[in-house]
């Protein structure tokens, strides 16, 4: 397999989202990372997180990202909290709801889980301020 498979085979509506989301910056560095080892990877994510579940019509993409960011805070998953931050903002969410957000975290998901994600947030937002 060459190191960066085609993703003709990916979901459309799901890469669309993706970009949308993520932004093409994201999406185009994680293409051309895609090797023979993460390519069914790539293929999934695309297919059923983002063309499955994004694109579904129970949830606007700002209700989405409020969901996302409480369920990665919870989870201290920092990584994906970082780009789910940005992805919130570009999803309209502002400074001030994702702060209530990991306030919220903070409550149901604990003090710990919610002090990470507020470093990760003031991180982010501080990048995102400064034009990264």
């Amino acid at each position: 397999m060459s190191p960066h498979p085609s993703t003709e085979h990916w979901d459309p509506a799901g890469e669309e989202v993706r970009r949308a989301v993520l932004g093409d910056e994201h999406v185009d560095r994680s293409v051309a990372n895609t090797d023979d080892v993460t390519a069914e990877f790539q293929d999934f994510i695309t297919r059923y997180a983002w063309g499955g579940i994004w694109t579904r019509p129970g949830l606007e993409r700002r209700e989405r990202s409020i969901v996302t960011l409480s369920v990665l805070a919870a989870l201290h998953h920092e990584g994906e909290l970082g780009l789910h931050v940005r992805a919130a903002r570009r999803n309209g969410l502002t400074r001030e709801e994702i702060v209530e957000v990991l306030l919220q975290v903070g409550v149901y998901a604990g003090v710990p889980a919610a002090n990470r994600a507020f470093a990760v947030a003031q991180r982010v937002l501080r990048e995102l301020d400064e034009g990264d």
